[in-house]
């Protein structure tokens, strides 16, 4: 099954003259799900722009956008906003979590959002499998940067999405949590889930096993990743990320 489908898409936007400044340029791609894709560019290349229409942040300008089969393209703010919460889990380079709030309360965040009981219990082992189960009741700036993307990612799979997009998630942090976070997210695809990751750093994007190149808007290549991305899929798997 296709979970992600663009065809002849672009992005335009405007500068506040009125000039065209187009970032996107009739791409055409599909992402199978359970896929790990790597998402790679210049600054400015244009990634960022198919990351948010892919995340449903954003529409595109022309083309269509396909998620598991629906039509995203022109669906209003409502409507992607309720499709994120409930496909759909991002984990940024900035954490993006609420500073004066726990980590547990971090994590429960996206159910509050679906309207119905959030269940503390899941939240917990959600926190527990990324190794920081005797950290739940910490405030986030008590937490180490490495502590914090984990809890970013407990927080992204609480409404259990078969969609996971992560930007840069290893950008702020040191190599050892860096790679710890990638051996989650290598997890997590084996299990079944769809990986979408943007990075410039070769050895985040070696955990990948296809990788798209954006240049200048445009898809200038899609091809499997090699030698690198196998070593990383022998690894074994992970279960619990330890210290600090």
């Amino acid at each position: 099954m296709k979970m992600i489908s663009v065809e002849h898409l672009a992005k335009t936007y405007q500068r506040g003259d009125g000039t065209p400044v187009p970032a996107l340029r009739d791409l055409t791609f599909d992402i199978e799900a359970g896929e790990f894709v790597t998402v790679r560019g210049a600054s400015g290349s244009g990634k960022s722009s198919l990351l948010n229409i892919i995340g449903c942040l954003d529409t595109p300008t022309s083309g269509t956008y396909r998620l598991a089969g629906e039509d995203v393209s022109r669906w209003t703010d409502e409507q992607r906003s309720h499709l994120r919460n409930q496909r759909i889990g991002f984990v940024f380079q900035s954490f993006n979590l609420l500073p004066r709030t726990t980590a547990l309360e971090n994590v429960e965040l996206p159910a509050l959002y679906t309207g119905g009981p959030v269940d503390r219990g899941r939240a917990r082992e959600l926190l527990g499998r990324v190794g920081l189960k005797d950290r739940a009741d910490h405030y986030i700036s008590e937490l180490s940067g490495g502590e914090q993307q984990r809890v970013a990612l407990a927080r992204a799979l609480m409404n259990d999405p078969p969609l996971l997009l992560a930007d840069e998630p290893t950008g702020n942090l040191d190599s050892a949590s860096g790679e710890a976070v990638m051996e989650l997210l290598t997890e997590l695809n084996r299990e079944g889930r769809t990986v979408v990751l943007v990075t410039h750093d070769e050895r985040t994007a070696s955990y990948a096993r296809r990788e798209l190149l954006i240049r200048d808007g445009l898809l200038a290549s899609d091809r499997p990743l090699g030698q690198a991305t196998e070593e990383a899929g022998r690894r074994p798997a992970l279960t619990m990320v330890v210290g600090r």
